[in-house]
């Protein structure tokens, strides 16, 4: 349902949006595309995973899902803004900051426990709290990271909320189930019209629905699985398959923020210094970065179930490792590709 919604829906936007000229600048030195495109299709994503989630939440009377849904809105308020006319940082951070904690606080989406990475197990409502909240924060802003050539978010979180949905319903839990299998369609409609060449693009109003509802789903799936001594978790080492499902935009920020910091620039200041566009830079087409992309994230996922018994600590170092591998294999690509 949800992705018919957005096929259908799709042409309209464009048609709105040429004839009152709302596109992406292409002007902008981070921007390689021909032609002015129209950055609003995130407003069908969110307006058919609203729509179906609401449905589907009455049906079964889940009224957490009204939680995720007010945040929803209120983030799209904030990314169609962003994508018609701009706003500050100070304006972004603090509806980010107010949605976070309205899923956190009132719509119960927080994590009790750390599982002993970083050696911290159990921790405080507070502190649980607080740490939610930034995680939130955080994938918000990845996902709209990730998003710099054609289909790359849409595709990463097309397979985030399926691999969630497919967790929930193997563990039964069918509400946080059809929430994720609702995401992955609306994003699947859309990526009909935003596969390379793209027609349009989901601009801040869809990446950081996708971003939001991901981050609840996968603080939602950690505590499911929380092992208490009397339950037996469905899946082991929750927080390192949560990691491996979201490990593209979680890599590519953590890397980017860290690269700027070393060299001395702001971390909220845009450059062509992601992974994707490192890919352009070696030849790649977006829809090979796509491919090769999308195959080491499945990668890393299956690798992460499969050894599950491992244990957090040493699952999460262990993708760490494989990323920065692959980081290095791009950069000594480059830096061969520089001296020809």
């Amino acid at each position: 349902m949800s992705l018919a919604l957005v096929i259908f829906s799709i042409p309209s936007v464009i048609h709105a949006s040429l004839k009152y000229k709302l596109f992406d600048v292409n002007d902008l030195h981070r921007k390689n595309h021909a032609a002015n495109i129209s950055r609003l299709g995130g407003l069908s994503i969110v307006a058919s995973f609203t729509i179906c989630t609401l449905l589907f939440s009455t049906l079964i009377s889940f009224k957490e899902a009204n939680f995720l849904i007010v945040s929803c809105i209120i983030l799209a308020g904030l990314g169609l803004k962003d994508d018609v006319y701009g706003t500050n940082t100070s304006t972004k951070f603090l509806l980010q900051l107010i949605v976070a904690a309205i899923l956190v606080f009132f719509g119960g989406f927080r994590l009790t426990s750390l599982y002993g990475v970083l050696g911290i197990s159990d921790i405080n409502y507070l502190g649980g709290g607080i740490f939610s909240i930034i995680l939130i924060i955080f994938l918000n802003n990845a996902f709209n990271l990730i998003d710099g050539i054609d289909g790359l978010a849409g595709t990463i979180g097309i397979l985030a909320s399926l691999c969630f949905g497919i967790c929930f319903a193997l563990m039964g839990q069918v509400p946080y189930a059809f929430i994720a299998f609702a995401l992955a369609g609306a994003i699947a409609g859309f990526l009909k019209y935003n596969w390379f060449p793209a027609n349009i693009f989901m601009g801040d109003t869809g990446a950081l629905i996708i971003g939001l509802t991901t981050a609840a789903l996968a603080i939602k799936f950690i505590e499911l699985n929380k092992f208490t001594g009397a339950n037996t978790p469905a899946f082991y080492s929750a927080p390192a398959i949560a990691v491996s499902i979201l490990i593209v935009p979680i890599f590519d920020s953590l890397r980017i923020f860290t690269v700027r910091i070393l060299t001395r620039k702001s971390p909220f200041l845009g450059d062509r210094n992601h992974i994707h566009h490192r890919l352009e830079t070696i030849g790649y087409k977006p829809n090979k970065i796509v491919f090769m992309t999308v195959i080491l994230n499945f990668s890393i996922i299956l690798a992460t179930i499969t050894l599950q018994r491992f244990g957090n600590f040493l699952l999460i170092f262990l993708l760490i490792g494989i990323c920065m591998i692959f980081n290095v294999l791009i950069s000594w690509r480059l830096s061969k590709q520089s001296r020809k």
